[in-house]
Formats: C-alpha cells, sequence, structure tokens
C-alpha cells in the first residue's frame, strides 16, 4: 500500500469522524432539543472549516493526486481539531468552575411563532443558557469534554497520516 493510499483511507476516517461529530451536536441539539450556548455554537466553527478541508484531502487522494496536497489536508484538519479541542477545555474548565467564562455567554433562544409580537416577546424574556452550566453528564464529561476526546483522537489520526513514508511501487507518488 502507498502512502498515498494510506493517507487517502486517514483523510477518509478523519473526514467521517468529524461529520460524527459535528451530526452528534446538531441531532443533540435539534432532536435532542439541547440548547447550545455560546461556546458550544464557537467549539463548531472550526468543524465547520475543517470538513471541507478533509473532504478536499480525501478526494484528492482518491484520485491519486499529489502527496503534498493531501498532506496539506490533514495538516488542516489537524489544526481545526486542535483549535476545537482548545475550545472545549476552555469551555469544559468554565463548566467545572476551574476558571470563569466568558461574560457574553449565550446563544438566543429557539422560540418559533408565526405572531411578530409573540416572536419579540419570547425573544426579549428568553434566557440563553449558560457556558458554566453543564447541559448535561455522560459518564462524567459534559459535551465539551467529549469534543476534547473526540477531537484529540481525531487529530491524532490525522497526525498520523502526515507521517507515512511512501512505499516504493515502481511509480513516483
Amino acid at each position: 500500500m502507498t502512502a498515498l493510499n494510506s493517507q487517502n483511507t486517514i483523510a477518509w476516517i478523519v473526514a467521517l469522524g468529524m461529520i460524527a461529530v459535528i451530526g452528534a451536536a446538531l441531532a443533540f441539539e435539534h432532536i435532542g432539543g439541547y440548547a447550545p450556548c455560546e461556546l458550544c455554537l464557537r467549539q463548531r466553527t472550526p468543524y465547520y472549516v475543517g470538513i471541507p478541508i478533509i473532504l478536499a484531502g480525501a478526494l484528492l487522494a482518491s484520485f491519486n493526486t499529489s502527496l503534498r496536497l493531501v498532506q496539506l489536508a490533514l495538516i488542516g484538519a489537524v489544526l481545526s481539531l486542535l483549535a476545537t479541542a482548545g475550545l472545549g477545555i476552555y469551555h469544559a474548565g468554565a463548566e467545572w468552575s476551574f476558571w470563569p467564562g466568558p461574560a457574553s455567554c449565550g446563544a438566543g433562544t429557539t422560540a418559533t411563532s408565526s405572531d411578530a409580537s409573540t416572536l419579540l416577546d419570547s425573544l426579549s424574556n428568553a434566557t440563553p443558557p449558560s457556558c458554566t452550566d453543564a447541559a448535561g453528564r455522560f459518564l462524567g464529561l459534559s459535551f465539551a469534554g467529549w469534543n476534547v476526546i473526540a477531537a484529540l483522537g481525531l487529530a491524532l489520526i490525522a497526525a498520523r497520516g502526515l507521517f507515512l513514508r511512501p512505499v516504493q511501487t515502481g511509480r513516483a507518488t
């Protein structure tokens, strides 16, 4: 197996992992009813940036293009995953009261109405979720904590792909 093919596999694993994480976050919000706080929403941004980058790398690798382009996509994925992990550490620390959360913490409301005055009243009376209160915990970790674990795990997989060496197969890679 050439390094490009191995990097292709790793790029697809990382891409699917990133899609699964952001899909789970969106499912908890829209199906589970968990309203995200400001830090929750900020943790999603690196996924929104990193997913297209790693998908492009996976597609490039599928067509046996330049090893360097695939490596750049893997670097982009690692950087975006480290960014969301850093935000997750900050968020989890604020939830555990290790440090204060941001003063402007809130995501708004999810109220819907066809009547404009009712919607405006609900917006003005809505209490956005606090970044310092975990919406829930599973096995002792909040959503922010699980994001850190998922992001660091995927970053390690992507980083592993960066260090694969080409195998001589008689053709240039």
